[in-house]
C-alpha cells in the first residue's frame, strides 16, 4: 500500500542535499487560473430575458386561446 503523497518531505529521512520542508512547489490548488479580486456579478441583467419569456408565454398562450375558439366555433 502507498503511503499519500507528502509535500514537505520528512527531513530525518532526507538524503544529502535533499530539499527541506517549505522549499517544495506548492499543491495544484496554488496554481489555479483563479487569480485576481473577486467581483461580485451585477444585479439587474435578468430583468431583460425574463422580460421576453413572459412575453413569449402570453404569445403563445394566446394564440392556443385564439385557436380553441376558433376549433369551437367551426
Amino acid at each position: 500500500m502507498t503511503a499519500p503523497s507528502n509535500p514537505d518531505p520528512d527531513p530525518r529521512n532526507l538524503p544529502d542535499g535533499g530539499m527541506r520542508p517549505g522549499e517544495t512547489p506548492p499543491a495544484e490548488s496554488g496554481t489555479g487560473t483563479g487569480t485576481g479580486p473577486h467581483r461580485p456579478p451585477r444585479r439587474g441583467w435578468t430583468t431583460g430575458p425574463l422580460l421576453l419569456l413572459w412575453i413569449l408565454v402570453v404569445v403563445c398562450a394566446l394564440f392556443f386561446l385564439v385557436y380553441a375558439i376558433i376549433l369551437a366555433t367551426d
